[in-house]
């Protein structure tokens, strides 16, 4: 999986992402910028599930748009 698609078209997916984390902000989605951990750890925070549930669902999410 390649990350760096992903961070590079964060502009174009930050929708997609709110649509599939909907309690996230604006503000958690600036925050998170594309990077992985950031993504992740914002995702973790706002709905208080363990690292790696967090990691496995924005793996999930990378998977079905790294080629957007």
């Amino acid at each position: 999986m390649n990350w760096d698609r992903i961070e590079g078209n964060w502009k174009e997916l930050r929708g997609k992402a709110r649509e599939n984390w909907g309690e996230l902000t604006d503000d958690d989605l600036d925050i998170a910028a594309g990077k992985r951990d950031q993504l992740a750890g914002q995702i973790q925070k706002k709905y208080g599930i363990a690292k790696d549930e967090a990691e496995r669902q924005v793996d999930q999410f990378a998977a079905k748009y790294e080629t957007a």
